[in-house]
């Protein structure tokens, strides 16, 4: 390929990092607010240009590099810094500019009554994120990858918390720094074990190695399995998924970035973009399929019991994600680099559309919400389009991407998770639209008479925050353009890429079953009609469901104590260690000081009787200690 294709990539890249850059170093313009966002879009409109460019550029087996020499050592490169484009490179970096930009273009809207000052940071934020998500997805070794990859952390950390003054926002961005940074550890320790093992960071020299055979087997199930465990962090895999329910206390648009294309979709990525590698170690992607069946299985469970409408969305994430986890563990990475791309797009359509719903009515809860449909039927167009793209229903995004993985996982062996992926696919559709009927179109519950603005009590950050800024009671109403324009944009791409896949339908990797199709359809059909019926229709007591699933629901309702056992571990471990440290410095190295600095002191002050201020005194001590040289002289 030539070198200009190479340069469109990095031309995506560069633009965000221009627009971090620019907002940093002009200070003015950063206060300014919405000047400071302009220019923001502006860059990320040509990034996702240039994103379609390159990956226009880089069909089939196309591949561009284009490196710079960073580390040199002894004569040889250690590790390059640049971009490494391809087909599946390109089409990533075109979901993460067509994201950013979508989402700054609606947070123009959405965080319209925001001051200016924290605004500009906001933006500034925005294209650092994108730019290091960009970086991640583009880069030649592992190097730059794990830069990027905790640049990725570190914007996540800053975004989360943007609203840092409410206590919850803050503890939700420690949260998700420590429990990624839990993954990230063991990232690096696989990194430098294979880089020993190999001898180069290189992910071309690794690939070739891998197909030549050139890389030994001895110990290489430790090293992926590190690797693995990053992306358990990012991507929310049990135990570390504690983290990203509790990050929806950032503003909805930070939301949907992370969601759909940036930091929880790191982990699967790196794992599709190494897949060479874990083919290697058949044990580590066993655990893989396994852990991401469990995963998939628990947060859809959780899903079915929030009444936060981010929270339902975010559980639904982490499901999401262990759909792909779960195909990349069975062997065939490119299901799950299918859904990644599809799911991008709808769920940022779902986060979007929760966010107009939220700006409308001031609260996140359910309960709250009910008959939107009716004013606000744009709105309820778009999610109910989302909603249906995440069942998986015929001419919608998900429809094939799920498939896909369902066959993936039966193809490679695995009924058993097979069978738990089924059963998700039926409470996807049953919570999803359990969402759609009590929000858009079925009466609010006796006593919840719509806006939490109303009743006093808006219950995460986005609903505060709205209800700080004069949201006073009024009737629910269509978000600006700024904001409906995004959703619109994503609908007709979540309709557009499932009736291109119904029509084309790519061929698989695997050979499916006939009865496969009407099975997941099937399922996700019934959990449709179990919402209807519950939610909607009333036929079925809400209140009667929950009790038949008693100890399910209960644990349900408490995470399954998971995040209760984190937080004792926390303060047995991390709380206990602090206070032996502090035990330590406190009696034994200020111990020790204060008991020398004692002595010192003591020792001036017996030495300060010497000083009498008597001449005669002085005499006498000169005398006696010429006697003691004299002395000393005639006996040596």
């Amino acid at each position: 390929m030539m070198a200009g294709d190479g340069t469109l990539a990095l031309a995506a890249l560069l633009l965000h990092a221009t627009a971090f850059l620019v907002l940093a170093i002009a200070a003015p313009l950063r206060r300014l607010g919405r000047p400071a966002a302009y220019v923001s879009i502006l860059c990320a409109a040509g990034s996702l240009a240039a994103a379609v460019l390159s990956w226009r550029a880089h069909t089939g087996e196309a591949i561009s590099r284009l490196v710079w020499t960073w580390l040199p050592s002894e004569g040889q490169t250690l590790a390059t810094v640049g971009v490494l484009a391809d087909a599946d490179s390109t089409v990533m970096l075109t979901l993460v500019a067509l994201v950013a930009l979508l989402v700054q273009v609606y947070s123009l809207g959405y965080l319209s009554d925001e001051r200016a000052p924290s605004l500009g940071r906001y933006y500034a934020y925005q294209s650092l994120f994108a730019f290091s998500m960009m970086g991640l997805v583009l880069a030649p070794n592992f190097v730059q990858l794990f830069i990027c990859w905790e640049l990725v952390g570190l914007c996540s950390y800053l975004l989360i918390g943007f609203w840092y003054e409410r206590p919850a926002a803050a503890r939700a961005a420690l949260k998700a720094f420590w429990i990624t940074k839990t993954g990230d550890v063991g990232l690096l320790i696989g990194i430098v074990l294979i880089w020993r093992h190999t001898g180069t960071f290189d992910l071309t020299e690794m690939r070739v190695l891998a197909g030549n055979g050139a890389i030994p087997l001895a110990g290489l199930s430790v090293m992926t399995f590190c690797i693995y465990l990053g992306a358990v962090g990012k991507s929310a895999q049990f135990p570390l998924h504690i983290w990203l329910p509790d990050a929806m206390e950032g503003p909805t648009p930070v939301s949907a970035l992370i969601h759909a294309a940036t930091m929880v979709t790191a982990g699967v990525y790196l794992l599709h973009r190494t897949d060479w590698l874990f083919a290697l170690t058949p044990d580590v992607l066993a655990i893989v399929v396994w852990v991401g069946a469990f995963t998939a299985l628990l947060s859809a469970v959780l899903a079915c019991v929030q009444n936060d409408i981010k929270r339902v969305l975010a559980y639904s994430t982490i499901s999401q994600l262990s759909y792909m986890m779960a195909a990349i563990g069975a062997g065939f990475s490119g299901a799950g680099f299918l859904h990644l791309l599809t799911h991008g797009v709808f769920k940022a359509l779902l986060f979007l559309g929760a966010g107009a719903i939220i700006h409308a009515v001031h609260s996140n809860d359910l309960p709250d919400m009910g008959r939107l449909a009716r004013r606000m039927p744009q709105t309820a167009i778009v999610f109910t389009v989302g909603a249906l793209s995440l069942a998986g229903l015929p001419l919608f995004a998900g429809f094939l991407s799920k498939e896909e993985i369902l066959g993936a996982v039966l193809a490679g062996g695995f009924a058993a998770p097979f069978a738990m992926l089924v059963l998700v696919a039926f409470l996807t559709a049953f919570y999803m639209f359990r969402v759609v009927f009590l929000a858009f179109f079925a009466a609010p519950p006796a006593g919840h008479a719509g806006a939490a603005a109303a009743s006093g009590a808006p219950h995460v950050a986005d609903a505060s925050h709205h209800a700080s800024h004069g949201a006073a009671a009024h009737e629910p109403h269509e978000p600006p353009s700024s904001m409906l324009l995004p959703l619109w944009v994503l609908a007709l791409l979540s309709v557009a890429t499932g009736v291109f896949f119904t029509v084309v339908h790519p061929e698989p990797e695997f050979e499916s079953p006939a009865w496969l199709m009407p099975v997941g359809v099937g399922s996700a059909v019934a959990g449709i009609l179990l919402a209807w019926a519950t939610y909607q229709r009333r036929a079925i007591d809400a209140a009667s469901l929950a009790a038949a699933f008693g100890p399910i629901y209960r644990g349900a309702l408490a995470r399954f104590w998971i995040d209760a056992v984190f937080e004792r571990a926390y303060r047995l471990a991390l709380l206990g260690f602090s206070r032996l440290v502090g035990w330590i410095d406190r009696y034994l190295v200020d111990g020790v000081l204060n008991v020398l600095s004692a002595w010192t002191v003591q020792a001036g002050d017996d030495l300060r009787t010497m000083q009498t201020g008597r001449v005669q005194d002085y005499v006498y001590g000169i005398a006696v200690g010429l006697l003691v040289l004299l002395l000393w002289v005639q006996f040596n």
